[in-house]
């Protein structure tokens, strides 16, 4: 069966899991004397590895302000009420390292290290909890180059935060995040070596591919031009997630996959058909099958590895999550024609033409009456 997929590209473009796991890794943890006990703990578990390309040090906060090794990828603050929290992250910054705030006291931190003249960026101020802010807050921020971290604010009325398991994953997952976007050269060394940082990267990876694969919908206007390009984003989606967990896929497993995503035909061929029932959005029709399909997919692969799966079953679950995707998109197609059809009915019933036929038809009028009338009349004569 020929794929509308170029294998090879997908090979040739999948991140080398091996490559990565000799790429060195250092971090240095600073520790606040003033942090809470669970926000150090769950440092600690985070940061702990066999991995043996990535070497982890615990300092004091002191260390940071007479010593902080600029060799470092990224450098760790667990923090407390200290007053010199903000200057130790800005002694890293000045030496080329980014800093990571960990904290359970996220606004008196931020309060105090401001104080004392070396305000922390918002976005390398990672906690748990607080609320989300507004979406317009959180657009600036991204523009003007801001982690996503950025869009929690945080109440001192509410601390300290009680990492709950719940909250806990909560903080780790937030701590990912931060490696993701601060470390961009060596994440995947990170998720190789540290499992927190796997499933933020691997949820990267599909936002950005579900985003691009709904602007192929939007801009595409070939038919069937969009679909090799969909399906090649999708495949190295997926072995980008599957790197992300540690799982190699050999040339076997990518055929397996080409075929699966190979089938992103039955998305296509029901988005054709909706933008057929409404042309007047068939752009954002396009758009929105080709993001959710990415978006089921890419989820899939990872809770099915988050589960401990291998790439032995990925095929299937992925698989799995397309064929809902296009049964969604069916029932949305009924609902369509249905709303398409009452609505057509409805037009004919207001219109005059359409009330007055609709009225002979039930009643019979005066001239279908005078018409027959006259019928009978010259048949007799």
């Amino acid at each position: 069966m020929q794929l509308p997929i170029d294998v090879k590209a997908v090979v040739d473009e999948a991140t080398n899991i091996d490559e990565a796991s000799k790429t060195p890794v250092s971090v240095t943890v600073y520790v606040d004397s003033t942090c809470t006990d669970d926000a150090l703990a769950c440092v600690y578990r985070a940061f702990t590895s066999t991995a043996p390309h990535a070497r982890v040090t615990y300092r004091s906060l002191a260390d940071a302000l007479r010593s902080p090794y600029p060799g470092d990828d990224a450098g760790v603050i667990v923090a407390g009420l200290g007053e010199q929290v903000g200057e130790a992250a800005a002694a890293l910054r000045a030496v080329g390292v980014p800093a990571m705030v960990v904290t359970t006291l996220p606004a008196l931190v931020a309060e105090i290290a401001a104080a004392n003249g070396h305000a922390i960026p918002q976005g390398d101020i990672v906690s748990a909890g607080g609320k989300q802010a507004s979406g317009l807050a959180r657009l600036s921020d991204t523009l003007r180059g801001k982690t996503p971290l950025s869009g929690f604010v945080y109440s001192a009325d509410e601390e300290p935060v009680v990492l709950t398991q719940e909250l806990e994953e909560q903080l780790l997952e937030r701590m990912g995040a931060w490696v993701v976007a601060a470390c961009r050269d060596k994440r995947l060394a990170f998720a190789l070596a540290f499992p927190f940082v796997r499933r933020p990267l691997s949820l990267e990876a599909v936002g950005a591919t579900s985003v691009q694969n709904a602007g192929v919908g939007l801009v595409v206007l070939l038919p069937g031009a969009d679909l090799p390009v969909m399906t090649l984003n999708q495949a190295k989606m997926l072995l980008q997630i599957a790197a992300a967990y540690g799982q190699p896929m050999s040339l076997a497993r990518v055929k397996e996959l080409a075929c699966v995503v190979g089938g992103a035909f039955a998305c296509r061929s029901v988005a054709r058909q909706l933008v057929g029932l409404v042309p007047a959005l068939g752009w954002a029709v396009k758009a929105a099958i080709g993001y959710a399909g990415t978006e089921a997919m890419g989820r899939a692969a990872i809770e099915y590895f988050e589960a401990g799966g291998s790439c032995a079953g990925l095929a299937d679950v992925v698989g799995r999550a397309r064929e809902a995707v296009v049964q969604g998109a069916s029932c949305a197609q009924a609902v369509v024609e249905s709303v398409s059809s009452a609505a057509r009915n409805a037009a004919a019933t207001a219109s005059p033409l359409g009330a007055r036929a609709s009225k002979d038809t039930a009643q019979g009028s005066p001239d279908s009456g005078f018409a027959s009338a006259s019928a009978s009349a010259a048949q007799e004569g």
